[in-house]
């Protein structure tokens, strides 16, 4: 057998790699309570989602006033766990924030 490769089999290769598909992205959602204060959830879209104040205070009021509001889009991994963090953060301060992620 010979130790090169055919033309063939380069265009083959390079046909492959044409077909990578971008990764799905998933949108991480903070869901209100009634005892998970505003200044936690804010803090948590500052620090955890790196927000700048003014939207995280939107976000904050999206996810008061209608239920839940997006943080921010990422890929499954990074999604996953940052749902994760939020999750230990609220525990830790004592507050039972919920976080999810869903497919975009």
């Amino acid at each position: 057998m010979p130790d090169y490769v055919s033309s063939s089999d380069t265009r083959a290769a390079v046909k492959d790699v044409s077909r990578l598909e971008r990764p799905r992205r998933y949108r991480v959602l903070l869901h209100n309570d009634h005892y998970t204060t505003m200044d936690f959830v804010v803090e948590v879209l500052r620090e955890v989602f790196r927000k700048p104040q003014a939207e995280a205070k939107r976000i904050m009021l999206n996810v008061h006033v209608r239920g839940r509001g997006v943080a921010g889009v990422y890929v499954k991994a990074v999604a996953e766990a940052k749902v994760l963090t939020v999750h230990k953060r609220a525990r830790k301060a004592g507050y039972p924030l919920r976080c999810s992620a869903e497919p975009e």
